[in-house]
C-alpha cells in the first residue's frame, strides 16, 4: 500500500528559521528535529549518510527548493524534516541557494513510495502561490497546512 504524503508531515519536524548558513549545519538542524520526535535514533550517522550523498550527487535546487536525502537502514519508514532559510543555503558546485529544504530518509524497501512522495512534494513547491504560502507561513502549523492544502 502506498504511503500518503500527508501522513509524513508533522509540524514538530519543521523549523521555519534555520540558524545555520552552511549546508552541513542546516541539515544537522533539521535532522535534530527528526531525532527529537523519535523518527530517527542515530542522528549523526544519518547526517553523515545525507552529506555523503550530497557530496557524490548534489541535490538540484529548483525554485529555491532542495531535497537532500539518504536511502538508509537507519529508518523504518520514510521520514521528512523541513527547514526554511531566509537567506538560503548554498547547494552543490554552483552554490545555488535553497530557501526550503526537505531532508528525507527512506528505507531501501520503500524506494517506490519515496519516489511518489518526493514527486508530489516537487509538484507542490513548483506552484508559485503554494511556495509563497510556505515561505510566508508564520508557524509550523500554517506551513504544514499549506502543504496539505496543496495535495
Amino acid at each position: 500500500m502506498a504511503i500518503a504524503l500527508s501522513d509524513l508531515l508533522d509540524e514538530r519536524q519543521v523549523v521555519l528559521r534555520l540558524r545555520s548558513r552552511k549546508l552541513p549545519n542546516a541539515v544537522r538542524e533539521i535532522i535534530q528535529l527528526l531525532e527529537q520526535t523519535g523518527k530517527i535514533d542515530d542522528a549523526e550517522s544519518f547526517l553523515q549518510q545525507v552529506l555523503a550523498r550530497e557530496q557524490a550527487h548534489p541535490s538540484v535546487v529548483e525554485n529555491h527548493v532542495a531535497f537532500p536525502h539518504a536511502r538508509t537502514d537507519l529508518v523504518d519508514e520514510i521520514v521528512i524534516g523541513i527547514g526554511r532559510s531566509g537567506a538560503g543555503i548554498p547547494f552543490g558546485t554552483n552554490q545555488q541557494r535553497a530557501r526550503l529544504i526537505f531532508v528525507i530518509g527512506v528505507p531501501e524497501r520503500l524506494l517506490n513510495d519515496y519516489l511518489i512522495c518526493v514527486g508530489a512534494l516537487a509538484r507542490i513547491v513548483k506552484d508559485e502561490a503554494t511556495r509563497s504560502r510556505l515561505l510566508e507561513a508564520e508557524t509550523a502549523h500554517e506551513f504544514v497546512d499549506a502543504l496539505r492544502a496543496a495535495l
